[in-house]
């Protein structure tokens, strides 16, 4: 039966080609509206870092002075990062699965004259556990080893992009990368990675664009590598060196640790206090003991990373989908009213109400998945626009879940837009049509 109401209601369609052009142009136009921006919402809200999500935390410390909180419009919220002293603290907490201290730096990479002419990189210092507790994707070797973190060994790892310049993407694993004044061993190269946000950085343009290259977090102090990213201080002391700076009370070092359960969770938490009371001891940490650790998700929702243009637009954007479709039932009222008599046939010659309301709902749903095929189409150029206004658009794609919660909006459509007309013409009675005149 399914057969027979398809090959009528393309019949149907082809009688009236114009007509039938502008039923799945309107479809076509909604569905593109609509996918392109729930799709730009969905790059904001899917999970960063898959089956993880719940187990990474960001660690946060009150090592703010006495006299005023960190934030004076929020005295309740903690400092965005840790003092080194503090990195170097946590990281002897047995507790953690995998945990590091992490922060960015910038550093001229120099490759071979006869390759490419040097350029200016941001370089992440982290340790080893970093690349398995982001899930970071390797295209040649790994990361480096625990071993590498605690002499440190002069060892990096380098995005793709670096290596096809530097290197001319081979597998450059084991070759030297000269980084600043000193030469570097490679030990992994990672796959092309683009995430919408970055798990990792999400004081400081979490937006932005995966650091090309890493090092070991235990050559700040050897190489005296100073910070690129967000600093502040409350005690007022005066940096004049390295030392200095990494002896102050200055926040700038993002930290975060991997608790695989809840029981870890708790003991960690037991442990910072534990660590906050050692230092107190110390004369530090002089306002009442507080830390939290955080997940991602938990993040992303309390600074609003997900511009509210956006949810608005979203919104919006299915709302135009509901008008085109509504606006289409006038015209397919009018189109399945036109052929009553052949319906009133129908129905004399047996055909159940059912059945003619089914045919007539088929060849709704027809238009619908036709002006979604369309839409699909439509929004792949739209979303290239929307990509160039947007932070991190340029990953701004359609995923399998997006093509598929177009198709759902286009059979929808269908239905919404069908659903009434195709009730009309079947609930009229045949004998109005068959009467002798």
């Amino acid at each position: 039966m399914l057969t027979y109401h398809l090959k009528t209601a393309v019949t149907s369609l082809r009688r009236n080609p114009i007509l039938t052009a502008l039923l799945i142009g309107a479809i076509a136009l909604g569905v593109c509206v609509a996918t392109s921006f729930v799709t730009l919402r969905h790059l904001y809200t899917q999970d960063p870092l898959p089956g993880k999500s719940d187990k990474v935390f960001y660690v946060q410390l009150d090592s703010w002075g006495k006299a005023s909180s960190y934030s004076d419009d929020d005295p309740e919220k903690l400092p965005d990062q840790i003092t080194y002293r503090d990195a170097r603290g946590l990281m002897r907490s047995p507790i953690p699965a995998r945990q590091t201290a992490t922060y960015i730096t910038s550093y001229f990479v120099f490759p071979d004259p006869k390759v490419a002419r040097p350029f200016q990189a941001n370089v992440r210092l982290a340790f080893a556990d970093f690349f398995d507790m982001f899930n970071v994707p390797f295209e040649y070797g790994g990361p480096w080893t625990k071993a590498s973190d605690a002499k440190p060994e002069p060892v990096a790892v380098i995005d793709h992009d670096t290596n096809e310049k530097v290197f001319r993407g081979e597998d450059s694993v084991g070759r030297t990368i000269r980084i600043g004044e000193r030469d570097f061993r490679v030990v992994g190269v990672l796959r092309p990675w683009r995430p919408a946000i970055r798990p990792f950085e999400l004081n400081r343009d979490p937006a932005g664009p995966p650091e090309p290259v890493y090092i070991p977090f235990n050559f700040t102090e050897p190489l005296e590598i100073w910070t690129n990213g967000n600093t502040s201080g409350w005690a007022g002391e005066d940096v004049k060196t390295h030392q200095d700076f990494l002896n102050s009370e200055r926040v700038w070092i993002q930290y975060w640790v991997e608790l695989p359960d809840r029981a870890a969770q708790e003991s960690y938490n037991d442990w910072l206090d534990g660590y906050i009371g050692d230092q107190k001891k110390l004369g530090r940490f002089t306002r009442p003991i507080k830390h939290t650790i955080t997940t991602i998700p938990a993040i992303i929702e309390r600074e609003k990373f997900i511009p509210q243009s956006v949810r608005t637009m979203s919104i919006v954007s299915l709302l135009f989908l509901a008008v085109c479709s509504v606006n289409l039932i006038g015209i397919l009222l009018g189109k399945f009213l036109a052929r009553i008599p052949e319906v009133s046939v129908r129905r004399a010659l047996g055909a159940s109400r059912a059945q003619v309301f089914w045919q007539h709902v088929v060849e709704c749903e027809l238009i619908g998945l036709a002006g979604g095929l369309i839409g699909i189409g439509a929004s792949f150029l739209l979303l290239k626009v929307l990509g160039k206004f947007v932070p991190s658009g340029e990953v701004l794609h359609l995923d399998g879940e997006m093509l598929l919660v177009a198709t759902l909006l286009s059979l929808v459509s269908g239905l919404v837009a069908g659903v009434y007309p195709a009730w009309r013409v079947c609930s009229v009675p045949p004998a109005m049509q068959l009467k002798v005149q």
